[in-house]
């Protein structure tokens, strides 16, 4: 299918550390899939001006010249594994000073997506594939943005992505880049409604049940005419949407999500369920923003 954002970037963020290639080897054949360049992604946290002020300048500015050498090495570095990998991938690569956090927030402005690694921590610390700064960059993109866990999980064949439904209208987003995810990859695709009891007021079980699950089919409804050959698994489960979101991650290619929402999960993406899924998930996390009203 025709896109009218086929040139827009995947933005990988650089993980120095050679050994960390698995959001790298992700973008890099997402962007082959898509046929759109890929943009790498290091960011030189430098000392501010008032801390320097309190140094010598020749101190600042050799770890100036130290911070810079050791970017251009990781992107050189990061670039010749594209190369290597998907040769087929415009390539570009850019060193940018400031905060990562910041700076990808930046980037995502005319992507098609943002990644990022995540080394899934048990506690939180400042790491470029975090919460401290995969949480500030969902807040304000416009762009989804993918979270690649390390190491890879499992995937069981035929292969299959994961969408967390909550019913949303402003969910729309998320449902389109599922279904587009798994037209790309050839998979099928697991449309899941988390229900937690107690939460539709006097709807007896049954009737709540029956409320979720037409919830469920009216989200994903019509997409098929568009995607006829991935292959719809509706499922409804009951529990906390973390936990089941992260049961249901364990062998999928990716987990789709959204950003943005109302009293669902979608609403709560930013809180305590982004935080147990992002840390959690045995799959890449997919977060897909609201469109802008």
């Amino acid at each position: 299918m025709s896109r009218p954002d086929a040139r827009r970037p995947i933005v990988v963020g650089v993980d120095p550390d050679p050994t960390q290639r698995r959001a790298l080897a992700w973008a890099a054949d997402e962007a082959a899939l898509r046929g759109v360049p890929l943009r790498l992604v290091h960011a030189e946290s430098v000392p501010t001006a008032e801390f320097r002020r309190w140094e010598m300048p020749a101190s600042w500015q050799e770890r100036d010249r130290t911070l810079h050498a050791a970017g251009e090495r990781a992107l050189k570095e990061a670039a010749g594994f594209v190369a290597a990998r998907r040769p087929q991938v415009e390539v570009c690569a850019l060193p940018v000073e400031g905060h990562p956090a910041r700076v990808l927030e930046e980037e995502s402005h005319g992507a098609t997506a943002v990644v990022l690694g995540s080394r899934h921590l048990n506690r939180m610390k400042g790491w470029l594939s975090s919460e401290s700064v995969a949480l500030p960059v969902l807040a304000h993109t416009r762009c989804p943005v993918v979270v690649v866990s390390q190491p890879e999980g499992v995937t069981e064949q035929p292969g299959y992505f994961v969408l967390g439904v909550d019913g949303s209208e402003r969910g729309a987003c998320a449902v389109d880049f599922a279904f587009e995810e798994a037209f790309l990859h050839g998979a099928a695709l697991r449309a899941l409604y988390v229900w937690r009891p107690g939460l539709l007021g006097v709807l007896d079980e049954h009737t709540a049940r029956q409320e979720c699950r037409r919830l469920l089919y009216e989200t994903v409804a019509g997409r098929s005419a568009d995607y006829p050959d991935v292959e719809l698994h509706h499922e409804l489960v009951s529990g906390h949407p973390a936990v089941a979101l992260t049961e249901a991650s364990a062998h999928a290619l990716g987990l789709v999500v959204g950003t943005r929402g109302h009293d669902g999960l979608t609403g709560t993406m930013l809180g305590s369920v982004s935080q147990g899924v992002l840390r959690h998930a045995r799959c890449p996390v997919i977060a897909v923003p609201q469109a802008p009203g």
